[in-house]
């Protein structure tokens, strides 16, 4: 594979783009493996160059210049527990995974010394899936019942649910001679008893109870007495935390941290997009040299055009704070398109750029149903997660437009969907939303269709009549599409046109000017106008007859 000529002391003339060339010490530096990211490899890789240059700008590609640190992308998950597994938090009472939201404060776990000790820590994302389910049974009764990929903690380490002793599925996992870290789901009033003799036995504990600092040895016979495969695919949840694990029903579990480019490397498109990533550990570097170069014209700079700059792996290499601060120190306007909730830990620093530049973000938020959600992007941020970051990037007055890409035929243009939709980023301060119906490259489209066929088999053969000859949805079908989101974004104070004429950082208009906290307000303003529009809505609407009726019927 053409991984081959990245490593070090390797001289090939055809490598990767970008990474490096004949006679120097470029491209591949290691691949990483760890445990933060089981199941998932880090390749890191020195740069050539961080700005790429789009030939051939045209209306659907309107910037000359973009940046991707990475290369593939981690929100596909593949740690995850059951959606009723109880999460300690921060005041010592358990709740439902399913029902944390990010900011919360929890209790995780850090080494202090000769002792893991309890820490409180906080909810830095969360997402959902579906996985094959195993339950887990401990000698006091405790059941946690969770992926084969996620990892509990040992008195020997860490250790997956599910493993091998040989060949490609060999990893530590679990045994019935294993014992889990932790206080079980029943001990915890025995833990609590330890500092306050007084007091009561779980669940009856509702004051607020303080473990901090308690080393996480305890008399709980969390002795493992049976793994099972339950046979079938659940919903499952996941987050990640500020120490990197959490309190899963009293014991210490592990939390988690462009696919045709990755055909390219010779990587897969499916499940090595979501798990071979690339990483341009030196983009930062690189970036500020060519951005100080006298022939750089200072235009703008899209990230997030390929993969996600906020993906999960950027908790870990964080790579964006020196991008932004590197591109506004040059003047260089930039624009962010991400569907990560890490944007929320540098919105000040993209405030503080949006003094000096011009700055467009960008969420995408595609599907607002959640059973549909966790199915079609499994490892990404909830739609709530996101539209809970556009709020608080407005209230610190930066714009965000939210992209409802792509919408799937049959499975999100209806105006129940797009409704919905549209309610959604208004109540949490959108600017304004752009929609496109989906469109199936190839590479991708065979991955689109292999996940359509598991899940709606129903549709393949709609699909393939739509896009059967091309990667775009028939022009029939577009143009149908338009009539109905239009009068729907317009009713909200959604549509683009309504904006003022300025053009920010991607090339488009704006909605608002480029900063100020008069943005936030100019946002939640419009929702009694928007009230009023709605009520001319039915006029404007197209009937809701099903699809559009042309010479061949695709979507009927």
């Amino acid at each position: 594979m053409r991984w081959d000529t990245q490593a070090v002391e390797v001289e090939e003339d055809d490598v990767l783009p970008g990474l490096g060339g004949k006679g120097r010490v470029a491209g591949l530096v290691r691949t990483v493996e760890t445990p933060e990211f089981a199941g998932m490899r880090f390749h890191e890789v020195l740069a050539r160059t961080a700005l790429n240059h789009v030939p051939g700008t045209s209306k659907r590609m309107p910037l000359a210049w973009t940046i991707n640190p990475y290369r593939g992308c981690s929100h596909a998950c593949v740690y995850c527990v059951s959606p009723d597994t109880l999460v300690l938090m921060g005041d010592g009472r358990q709740r439902p995974i399913s029902s944390l939201e990010v900011g919360d404060e929890i209790y995780g776990t850090e080494r202090r010394g000769a002792y893991r000790r309890y820490v409180k820590t906080t909810v830095q994302a969360k997402w959902s899936t579906r996985k094959r389910a195993f339950r887990v049974t401990l000698a006091d009764g405790t059941e946690l019942t969770a992926s084969a990929d996620h990892r509990f903690l040992t008195d020997r380490g860490w250790k997956h649910v599910r493993g091998a002793m040989t060949g490609g599925e060999r990893r530590p996992h679990l045994t019935l001679n294993d014992k889990l870290i932790g206080f079980g789901l029943n001990g915890l009033a025995a833990l609590d008893s330890e500092r306050d003799p007084a007091a009561t036995h779980w669940p009856a504990i509702t004051r607020k109870l303080d473990i901090e600092g308690s080393a996480t040895k305890s008399n709980a016979d969390l002795r493992i007495v049976a793994i099972e495969d339950l046979g079938v695919e659940i919903d499952m949840v996941d987050i990640t935390t500020g120490t990197g694990d959490f309190i899963a029903n009293g014991v210490v579990a592990h939390n988690c941290f462009a696919r045709p480019t990755h055909r390219y490397l010779d990587l897969d498109m499916g499940e090595g997009f979501d798990r071979e990533i690339v990483v341009k550990v030196n983009t930062v570097e690189v970036l500020r040299r060519e951005l100080a170069k006298p022939t750089w014209e200072r235009e703008p700079v899209a990230l997030g055009t390929n993969t996600d700059p906020y993906q999960r792996a950027e908790g870990r290499y964080r790579l964006m704070p020196g991008i932004i601060e590197a591109l506004a120190e040059s003047g260089t306007p930039f624009s962010i398109l991400t569907k990560g909730t890490l944007l929320r830990r540098d919105l000040p620093l993209i405030r503080e750029a949006a003094e000096h530049v011009p700055v467009s973000i960008s969420m995408s938020i595609a599907v607002y149903d959640e059973a549909l959600a966790a199915s079609f992007e499994p490892g990404a941020p909830s739609a709530k997660a996101r539209l809970d970051t556009v709020r608080a990037a407005a209230d610190l007055g930066l714009p965000v437009s939210v992209f409802l890409m792509p919408i799937l035929p049959y499975l999100t243009d209806t105006r129940d969907h797009l409704e919905r939709a549209a309610r959604a980023v208004r109540d949490a301060g959108g600017a304004r939303a752009i929609y496109t119906a989906l469109h199936l490259r190839p590479g991708v489209k065979e991955w689109f269709m292999q996940w359509l066929e598991r899940e709606h088999p129903d549709l393949v053969p709609k699909y393939r009549a739509m896009y059967g000859r091309g990667a775009y949805a028939p022009k029939e079908y577009r143009e149908w599409l338009g009539k109905k989101v239009r009068p729907i974004l317009r009713a909200y104070g959604l549509d683009r046109d309504r904006t003022p004429k300025e053009h920010d950082a991607t090339g488009q208009r704006r909605s608002f000017a480029s900063s100020g906290s008069a943005n936030a307000r100019d946002a939640r303003s419009r929702t009694a106008a928007s009230e009023r529009v709605a009520r001319r809505h039915e006029a404007d609407v197209v009937a809701e007859s099903a699809y559009p009726s042309v010479p061949v019927p695709l979507w009927e």
